[in-house]
């Protein structure tokens, strides 16, 4: 009974109580409401950019598999292939139906899918000659452009949906945050008229101060608490990063050295018995010394290959001849591959093995970014010590870009600034249409002190 006079004494207030905490209901279940719907969106669209980039991965681990079993012959470069197949042919099952009620996409889907099957079908032709024993015509077929053009198209539909995917991720995201900020602002502002009301019927102005107060210092401590784990979070990728940067290093020096010791070896050998049977046809088979000769010019050739990659992945004359051999061998290679004149200006420095190999994979990424991108007729690379600092440079006269924008070789350039922050220096870019481009890498004193420690 007591409890019905109160109401009846303050009608006015309970209607009002009645009518905020209705209003915080109905905002709280639409967002909660459009928020599951948009998170139950998700699952689909990553799996959807998982099919996608597993199918271009299909399509590449085919093509990598059949020219390896061109090469070789063996079955077992052909068991790659037919599992890529099958990854292509799961990853198209998806995609057609997940994209037929999107017109746009399934535009681009149809080209990717038209792009993927003329590649395969080129592929499978391949795999067909080289079964019935026509290399040669295989080989012909694997030279040609038309392969090339598809597999452009195989990524650049795969890039387009990768962004349509992306696109519907991020308007997914903007939606959830909409949502949540929307239930945010409306219980906060019904919150807000709700103290004022109570504030109004009660007066109770110290009441309402203090709340406020404790809501301010609970979302400081939040925020303070949130912060704390971003960081502890970014430390922990760094690590991360740094020690797969690492592991990725230990895996070329690892293949470096068996490709040296195994296949090197393997060469050898068989070119020394090449040499054999040569002294041996001679008198009994000249007209076999054609073929022979031309066996050991492919030995040669493999030797050479084989040399070029344990090069690419760890240079010899980096630990042999020390890092300003190694550019100058880099920038005259690079030099004599293409039309480029390269100025170099390189000075001796002291860095760890580590800063060293550094340095050298800064420099080769930048020529090779020159070479795709910068249609650059000079370069100029200098390296040297400078207020203590050790300073590596990398300048172009080539088209330039911008860089408010992403260029092409964007996740380059990240590989580039990781590098550099990896051993505690700093990365500059400096560039603009049509006047070229600078990337300046400096190592801090530090670095030096530490060589010195070691």
């Amino acid at each position: 009974m007591r409890f019905i006079k109160v109401v009846r004494g303050n009608r006015i207030a309970f209607s009002l109580a009645g009518g905020f905490a209705l209003a915080i209901l109905l905002i709280s279940e639409g967002s909660y409401q459009r928020s599951v719907a948009r998170l139950d969106a998700v699952p689909a669209m990553s799996q959807a950019r998982n099919s996608i980039q597993s199918l271009v991965d299909g399509v590449v681990n085919a093509e990598t598999s059949e020219r390896g079993y061109l090469v070789t012959g063996r079955a077992e470069y052909r068991a790659p292939y037919d599992e890529a197949i099958k990854k292509v042919s799961t990853s198209l099952e998806y995609l057609v139906p997940y994209y037929s009620n999107k017109p746009e996409a399934a535009v681009i889907l149809s080209r990717l899918q038209t792009a993927t099957e003329t590649k395969l079908s080129e592929l499978a032709l391949t795999i067909q000659l080289i079964d019935e024993g026509k290399p040669e015509a295989a080989k012909e077929i694997m030279m040609s452009d038309i392969g090339k053009e598809q597999m452009e198209i195989v990524r650049k539909t795969t890039n387009e949906l990768q962004d349509y995917e992306l696109r519907n991720i991020t308007q997914n995201r903007q939606g959830i945050y909409a949502s949540l900020m929307l239930s945010h602002i409306g219980v906060a502002g019904l919150m807000v008229l709700g103290l004022l009301a109570l504030f109004m019927y009660l007066r109770q102005i110290f009441l309402f101060t203090q709340q406020q107060i404790e809501l301010q210092r609970m979302l400081q401590a939040e925020r303070n608490q949130l912060e704390a784990e971003v960081l502890e979070r970014t430390a922990q990728l760094t690590q991360l990063a740094q020690h797969l940067q690492t592991a990725r290093e230990d895996e070329r020096n690892r293949l470096a050295r068996n490709l040296h010791d195994d296949l090197g070896s393997l060469l050898t050998s068989a070119k020394l018995d090449a040499a054999r049977i040569k002294s041996r046809l001679m008198a009994t088979a000249p007209e076999a010394l054609d073929l022979l000769a031309h066996l050991v010019s492919t030995l040669n050739s493999g030797i050479a290959l084989g040399r070029r990659i344990i090069e690419d992945l760890r240079p010899s004359a980096l630990s042999n001849l020390g890092l300003v051999s190694t550019l100058e061998i880099l920038a005259r290679e690079f030099a004599d591959s293409t039309e480029v004149q390269v100025h170099t200006t390189l000075a001796p420095v002291e860095l760890n093995p580590a800063a060293e190999l550094m340095v050298y994979r800064l420099v080769q990424e930048a020529i090779t970014n020159i070479t795709k991108y910068a249609k650059a007729k000079q370069v100029w690379i200098e390296l040297g010590t400078h207020n203590n600092e050790v300073e590596v440079s990398v300048r172009d006269d080539g088209v330039g870009f911008n860089t408010s924008t992403k260029p092409q070789s964007a996740y380059g350039l990240v590989g580039m600034r990781f590098r550099v922050e990896a051993e505690g220096g700093v990365l500059s870019l400096a560039s603009a249409p049509g006047q070229g481009t600078l990337i300046r890498a400096k190592l801090p004193a530090a670095v030096l002190k530490d060589t010195a420690a070691l």
